[in-house]
């Protein structure tokens, strides 16, 4: 059973935008802290963002803060990762993630199936 669904992903330019999107059934996105985590090939699954069930707190991991935003609509059931400044070392699968609970700190139980970023000229 799919609870979360990612979109949004695809190929962007070096310096380029993509936006993705986490849709999420009800048992996992209320009261759920959200992550977004990515895999590059080769690699160990990364964890790069998180926010707070109420939105009130954010953590960036460094390779990513200033570049990457990401946000929650609550009544849409829906968390989103804003990808500015693109980088090749940017591609991987994105994976999306909640936990229970306000803090986005801690073990993350549910993830989405990924959505692939690659970005190249």
């Amino acid at each position: 059973q799919v609870q979360l669904v990612e979109s949004g992903g695809g190929l962007g330019q070096p310096g380029g935008s993509l936006r993705l999107s986490c849709a999420a059934s009800l048992r996992v996105f209320r009261n759920n802290a959200m992550g977004w985590f990515r895999r590059a090939p080769g690699k160990e699954r990364e964890f790069r963002a998180a926010i707070s069930w109420s939105g009130e707190s954010v953590w960036y991991a460094d390779s990513v803060k200033g570049r990457f935003t990401i946000s929650r609509d609550n009544a849409k059931r829906t968390g989103y990762l804003q990808m500015n400044n693109l980088r090749p070392e940017d591609t991987a699968v994105y994976y999306c993630a909640t936990r229970d609970g306000e803090s986005w700190r801690g073990l993350y139980e549910n993830f989405g199936q990924g959505t692939q970023v690659t970005v190249s000229t």
